[in-house]
Parts: C-alpha cells; structure tokens; sequence
C-alpha cells in the first residue's frame, strides 16, 4: 500500500466536475478521483480550516464513532472497476479492528477530520497512479501544474 495524502480538492476547469488529488510524500504519483459535490465542499472545509455552525455529516459520523467508543485507524482506498474506485474505512474499537466499505471520497473527509492516514492499495497504484518519469515531458507539464495548484483554481468564476 501507498500512504497518500490530499493535494488539492476543486472543480475541474474543463469538465466542471468536483476532483481531489491525492500525492505521495515525495508528490512523484498522484491519483485524481472525480468526487460528488458535497463530499467536495466536505474536504475543502478542513482543507481550509472553514469553522462551520453546526456539524457536517462526516462530523457528526466521526462524533458518533468516538461517542461509540471507537477510534478511525485508517482508510484505504482498495479496488478499482470500470473506473469506479472502492474504499475502506478501519475502526478500532476495545482492541477489536471493525472494517467498513465506503466511498472513497467520504473516507478521505473522514480521515482528514480525524486526522488519519489515507492509503491506496497496490492494485489501485498500478491501475491508476501516475508517476513521475524524467523521460516523459507531458508527466513532467501535469507535475509543474500540481506543484501550483491551489483549491482557488478550482473555484468556478461568477
């Protein structure tokens, strides 16, 4: 598995559609998942550090997890078919590992409010990261657009 973690969440400008970008540490391999609006807007409130009035959902599954006794481990994003992606979210609860299917964008805000990592399985990684490569010059412009991304470019223009 590779460890991921949140780039950049937005609209993406051509197709208009909600986009987060996971990267590894070193940002050589990225991962780009098209997501649904409100699990857009859920990453980018913790992205931007947004206090909101009354919790979200992925706050108040998070509250209800802890209130429940059990603690987010981790997620991962597991599987990949007819480019739908698949995850999974590890709970531990009184020593005991509870494993949930999810969606991988909800996983990623859930994680990001707790404060976990987020990891893709190596089937995913081969299926679908791209990676970094001094021979390959179009990998080399989508790196150097990555490194100025910011979750203001996404923002669609009244």
């Amino acid at each position: 598995m590779l460890r991921m973690n949140v780039k950049v969440v937005g609209l993406d400008q051509l197709s208009m559609l909600p986009v987060v970008i996971l990267t590894d540490d070193e940002e050589e391999k990225y991962v780009p998942l098209v997501i649904g609006p409100a699990e857009a807007n859920a990453i980018a409130v913790v992205l931007e550090n947004i206090e909101v009035g009354r919790p979200l959902t992925h706050d108040l599954m998070l509250s209800t997890i802890i209130a429940l006794g059990a603690r987010i481990d981790r997620v991962v994003i597991t599987d990949i078919a007819n480019d739908v992606y698949y995850a999974e979210i590890y709970l531990i609860q009184n020593g005991k590992e509870i494993k949930m299917d999810a969606r991988p964008s909800d996983s990623i805000a859930l994680a990001l409010r707790a404060g976990v990592p987020i990891y893709v399985a190596d089937k995913v990684v081969a299926h679908s990261v791209a990676a970094r490569t001094s021979e390959d010059p179009e990998m080399e412009e989508f790196r150097s657009f990555l490194e100025d991304l910011s979750p203001d470019d996404f923002r669609k223009e009244n």
